[in-house]
């Protein structure tokens, strides 16, 4: 069965190559039959439709964990500071009125549970195994341990842990992502599948 995803997929704002979704949605679709798919760092929701298409198929979900507020790099005077999802009014980056504005033009509502909060309180009493995690949140090293630290061990045996930005050389990106990703499989407890760009997928042994 094919995956089908809206044609305006490509407009949604957010830093997946339609590549690295495609095979994430691929993975979901294989991995997430019985079991939900999680994300740390939805954004836009541009991946989360990827990932919602995928589950949707199979009357799955993905969990979508996100506090809205941005990461380091998405705040004013920073790189990528995006002045359209900056309330003014409260002086914070807010991102959910989009991710959700998406979520309906897509169609896939019933596929995702959005979760706003930090990682660190969304996974403080969580108990769900999951197919498939997915992390692409802050990119600082505490960020990135943290995220790995809550999510990674929910992973069943045979399901995927998935890692956005991963940059083997330090001059072409940070390195938290590529960081947890060799902490995981120096753990013994994961294995490379593969690499789309710069997206990795592992799988727990």
């Amino acid at each position: 069965m094919a995956i089908m995803f809206p044609r305006f997929l490509s407009q949604v704002k957010g830093f997946l190559a339609h590549d690295e979704g495609r095979a994430l949605a691929e993975m979901a679709f294989e991995h997430c039959r019985e079991l939900p798919a999680l994300e740390v760092g939805s954004y836009c929701g541009k991946s989360t439709i990827y990932l919602a298409s995928a589950c949707q198929a199979h009357g799955s979900v993905v969990y979508a964990v996100d506090h809205h507020r941005g990461s380091e790099e998405h705040q004013p005077g920073e790189e990528y500071h995006d002045p359209a999802l900056y309330d003014s009014q409260y002086e914070v980056m807010d991102s959910f009125r989009e991710f959700r504005r998406n979520m309906v033009a897509a169609r896939v509502e019933d596929a995702v549970v959005p979760i706003v909060a930090r990682s660190e309180v969304a996974a403080k009493l969580w108990h769900t195994p999951l197919g498939l995690a997915f992390i692409d949140g802050g990119h600082s090293e505490l960020a990135a341990q943290t995220d790995y630290s809550c999510w990674a061990p929910h992973v069943v045996s045979g399901g995927i842990l998935a890692i956005h930005d991963l940059f083997p050389d330090p001059t072409q990106g940070g390195q938290a992502p590529i960081n947890i990703w060799r902490q995981a499989l120096a753990s013994g407890e994961f294995e490379e599948v593969a690499v789309v760009k710069t997206l990795g997928f592992l799988r727990r042994h």
